[in-house]
């Protein structure tokens, strides 16, 4: 004879445990621009351009984009100084855009080839550090348009906490503004940190392409000033036919 606890109990074991409530999916980043507010969208375009410019500055500050290995060689080999020049202008990269002033200036003296090697080398270094003043730009744009959107997020809830009455009782009116704040803090500092680390390494990787160029330039300079320039030879005294003077021959000599 079973007691009615005994009973509840054994319709209590008997039963199914009850199922675990299941987690919300995760949003996607979609969803998360969307949910995010205005100011999202325009986060996005900032991580656009970022991404552009961190990738064309990648390529364009390559070593062998900058200082292609055979390129010197190939300028030290060539005796004619107008095949040199002709392998600067086919090249185009930056160390050939240098030394083509070192080596049209070959003959001059030492003060204006280091005058036309240094002009050469600082417009170099500018189209090196192209673009980098927006990079650099994008991080504090991206922080400042996340705080705007954490601002905007929570006029929005407190907007609705004063102009509903019930909302105190719905957490869900209050939730969107405040998700709306938190994801745009979030998005733009997702934003800004990778591209300030960026900048910086492609920064430290210009000054290193640009003391490369100095160096290279420099010696260029010191090697070709210690090598004697080609002088036109003095003409040689020319001899005259042989002149009848008094029945005598005179050889007439002239310089």
């Amino acid at each position: 004879m079973h007691t009615p606890l005994a009973t509840v109990m054994t319709l209590m074991l008997a039963a199914d445990p009850p199922a675990a409530s299941s987690p919300p999916p995760p949003l996607s980043v979609w969803d998360f621009a969307v949910k995010g507010g205005p100011t999202m969208i325009v986060i996005a375009l900032c991580s656009l351009v970022a991404l552009a410019v961190i990738v064309e500055r990648l390529l364009i500050t390559r070593r062998r984009a900058v200082i292609p290995s055979e390129l010197v060689p190939s300028l030290k080999a060539a005796a004619d100084p107008a095949r040199a020049l002709d392998l600067c202008r086919a090249s185009g990269t930056p160390i050939a855009n240098i030394l083509f002033p070192a080596i049209r200036h070959r003959g001059d003296s030492l003060e204006a080839m280091q005058k036309a090697v240094s002009e050469a080398g600082r417009r170099e270094i500018v189209r090196l550090r192209h673009r980098m003043r927006l990079l650099g730009a994008l991080p504090q744009v991206s922080t400042m348009l996340g705080l705007l959107g954490t601002i905007l997020g929570m006029i929005k809830t407190f907007q609705a906490v004063a102009t509903s009455g019930q909302s105190l009782g719905k957490t869900e009116l209050l939730a969107r503004g405040i998700f709306e704040a938190w994801a745009n803090t979030a998005a733009g500092l997702l934003v800004a940190i990778p591209v300030l680390i960026a900048y910086h390494a492609i920064l430290g990787r210009i000054d290193a392409r640009a003391a490369e160029l100095d160096r290279i330039a420099t010696d260029w300079i010191e090697d070709q000033r210690s090598q004697p320039v080609a002088s036109t030879p003095p003409t040689p005294p020319r001899i005259a036919e042989p002149a009848q003077v008094n029945g005598a021959a005179e050889v007439l000599v002239t310089a």
